[in-house]
């Protein structure tokens, strides 16, 4: 093993005697941290509310002006070709 190598091999242990060893501390998030972290909730739940209403919303909009249009056609009087259409 190099020197590097073994450095890091031996770090292991270390670190992992930190991370079980390591107690919790209470501390002090502060107003702007967390206006901020609700802001970024309310705009993240917004932009899936935003992509889900539109992915459902444009298909059915479409669908409906077919509808509209298909009810439009049948709505009229048949018309008698004229000299012109014939």
């Amino acid at each position: 093993m190099t020197g590097t190598t073994r450095q890091k091999f031996m770090a292991w242990p270390l670190v992992l005697v930190a991370a079980v060893a390591a107690m919790p501390v209470q501390a002090y998030a502060g107003p702007g941290a967390g206006l901020s972290m609700i802001g970024s909730l309310v705009a993240l739940i917004g932009a899936l509310l935003a992509g889900i209403f539109g992915f459902v919303w444009f298909p059915v909009k479409r669908m409906l002006k077919k509808r509209k249009a298909s009810q439009a056609d049948a709505a009229l009087p048949p018309t008698k070709p004229n000299e012109t259409q014939r």
